[in-house]
């Protein structure tokens, strides 16, 4: 039996800014990289952006083998502000924040070497990040908390969990 095509929804403007729906808190900034013949220099963070109230207090590199995907995890104390450095990424985010307008709202999005960006996940929003490229992905966080040895500000659920209505 021949299948009726359908139209594709809408996914970016004609500026390339995306339209789907954004969590409470949730910021991203593409990065600006500036080439010259020598190679190329990308920014990362400045705090004349307006990105982050919070001061610069910690910063450390995460990777991500191909293939594999971190999360679920939260923090209750701090907001991560990641910065997709190299490879291809899908951050997939989950807001169960009680008080939050987007309670319930998932949202997934890729970043490559081409759309590298600094995005901001809010304390209290479950995130996964998967590697979706074929090299190792790279990624720097600047949390607004130092990460704590003794008592990590770091809950955890598994890919496959019922509470998020999320599958991968």
């Amino acid at each position: 039996m021949p299948q009726t095509p359908t139209r594709r929804a809408q996914t970016v403007t004609p500026e390339g800014a995306p339209v789907a729906p954004v969590i409470d808190g949730v910021r991203v900034r593409p990065a600006i990289t500036h080439p010259d013949a020598r190679g190329a220099v990308c920014e990362i963070y400045d705090e004349t952006w307006d990105f982050s109230d919070e001061p610069l207090v910690y910063v450390y590199e995460i990777s991500i083998r191909p293939g594999v995907t971190k999360g679920w995890i939260k923090h209750l104390h701090q907001d991560d502000r990641l910065f997709a450095m190299a490879g291809a990424i899908r951050v997939t985010l989950y807001d169960d924040r009680p008080d939050s307008p987007t309670r319930g709202l998932v949202t997934d999005q890729v970043f490559d070497d081409h759309t590298r960006a600094l995005f901001r996940i809010p304390a209290g929003v479950w995130h996964a990040i998967g590697n979706v490229g074929t090299t190792d992905a790279k990624l720097i966080n600047c949390p607004t908390r130092a990460y704590d040895h003794e008592a990590p500000d770091k809950w955890d659920l598994p890919l496959d969990t019922d509470a998020i209505p999320f599958r991968f």
